[in-house]
C-alpha cells in the first residue's frame, strides 16, 4: 500500500516538472509536448489513486481522459500547423 502512495508522489513531482517546463519553454511545441506529458502523468495518477483507494473502476475514468488528451493535442497540433481546425486550405482560400 505505501508503494503506491510514493508513486503517486513521483507522479506529483514529475507533474510539477513538465509544469515547468510548459510555463519556461522556449517555443509553442514544447509548451503543447508539456501539457501532453502532464496529461499523461495525470492518467497515471487516476489510475494508482484508484487502487490506492481500492477502486480499480478509476481506470475507466483514466481510460476516457487519455482519449480526451490525446484527441485535444491533435487537434492544438492541426490549429498550430495549419491556422484552422478545418484541414488545408484551397487554393481558392489562399488567394484571399
Amino acid at each position: 500500500m505505501i508503494i503506491y502512495a510514493v508513486v503517486a508522489i513521483a507522479i506529483l513531482v514529475s507533474i510539477a516538472m513538465a509544469l515547468a517546463r510548459a510555463i519556461l519553454g522556449p517555443t509553442s511545441y514544447d509548451r503543447i509536448l508539456s501539457a501532453n506529458a502532464i496529461g499523461t502523468k495525470t492518467v497515471l495518477l487516476i489510475a494508482v489513486l484508484g487502487f490506492l483507494n481500492g477502486r480499480p473502476d478509476f481506470l475507466d475514468l483514466a481510460l476516457v481522459y487519455s482519449l480526451m488528451n490525446f484527441i485535444g493535442t491533435l487537434a492544438v497540433l492541426k490549429y498550430f500547423k495549419f491556422g484552422t481546425l478545418r484541414g488545408r486550405l484551397s487554393a481558392s482560400e489562399k488567394k484571399s
